[in-house]
């Protein structure tokens, strides 16, 4: 079993911080800075068009690109590359902070008893953090054992599959998902296209009671029942927002009902569905059935001597 010996003749095991990555110069930066205490950073890329690649390799990471499907399969293929036994898998929008760094190094010092501990997750709305809206509870395994460690293999809000009850540590990641209208507004003109697709191809329909009673649902829950009116006028504008994000989605799944010609939606959105769906997160966690054959389609395979770009979002 790898492990480090630092200056006080203490051995630890070796850490290798993963961050995925796609057209993130805002805020990689930052990101890499936060974990420079890791023995390996590995940033796996989906060929990214922006200056991510350089600040990754300026900070001396490690590069790897692989084409993105979604979230779990970019995770799944990324973990394996990792040159160490433990993985603290990061987003580019997350900082961990120097408490959680200090923790996790401490665990590290001796024999973690577990496979894999959830992390809880600080999310932070145009620059205040938020403690209800359902954004409270936030939790999520990033710290786990490389070769034990696969993340199930769905579209959106996949986990790290481990059996049993696993610890949480005590300090959180900090989250900065949203941080302007700017930004949000391009996620939202893709998830709402690929949502309503999504929702078509199923059968599924929309009409005055979906349009007008699911964003009312999603408002009172994240304002009334999760609390979000004690976060202040940013709780307001948060759940406001989060039932604006429904109401589009099906009201796109209405207009592809009424033009016919324009229910087709484009490869480049149905690549970027999955990951802008699990980057607006809590905001559109509707209840989801999926009607039989509706699941993730198998991606074809690209041989290795023939690399594929990407649709992706730009």
């Amino acid at each position: 079993m790898a492990a480090k010996t630092e200056a006080a003749g203490s051995t630890r095991r070796l850490l290798t911080a993963i961050i995925p990555t796609y057209n993130e110069e805002a805020t990689l930066r930052d990101c890499l800075a936060s974990v420079r205490f890791a023995d390996e950073i590995l940033v796996v890329d989906s060929f990214s068009t922006d200056q991510s690649l350089d600040i990754a390799r300026q900070s001396g990471a490690r590069v790897l690109q692989h084409e993105y499907v979604y979230s779990a399969r970019q995770k799944n293929w990324a973990i394996p590359q990792a040159a160490h036994e433990w993985v603290l898998l990061v987003d580019s929008d997350e900082r961990v902070t120097p408490a959680l760094r200090d923790e996790i190094l401490s665990l590290l010092r001796g024999a973690p008893a577990h496979d894999g501990y959830w992390i809880l997750r600080a999310n932070h709305f145009l620059g205040k953090r938020i403690t209800h809206c359902g954004w409270g509870t936030d939790k999520v395994i990033r710290l786990f054992r490389r070769d034990v460690s696969r993340y199930q293999d769905r579209e959106v809000h996949a986990e790290i599959d481990l059996p049993g009850p696993l610890p949480v540590l005590r300090h959180p990641l900090e989250h900065h998902s949203f941080r302007s209208f700017g930004q949000y507004w391009r996620k939202l003109q893709l998830y709402s296209e690929w949502g309503a697709g999504q929702l078509y191809k199923e059968g599924r329909r929309a009409g005055a009671f979906s349009i007008f009673f699911r964003p009312l649902t999603r408002f009172v829950k994240m304002y009334i029942v999760r609390a979000g009116f004690l976060d202040g006028v940013h709780g307001l504008v948060l759940s406001m927002l989060g039932a604006f994000t429904v109401y589009l989605k099906y009201a796109r799944l209405w207009e592809m009902q009424i033009l016919e010609g324009n229910r087709e939606v484009s490869a480049r959105v149905e690549a970027a569905g999955p990951l802008v769906r699990e980057q607006i997160g809590r905001m559109v966690d509707e209840p989801h059935r999926s009607r039989p054959g509706g699941g993730a389609r198998e991606a074809p395979r690209t041989p290795p001597d023939e690399p594929r770009l990407p649709a992706r979002p730009r």
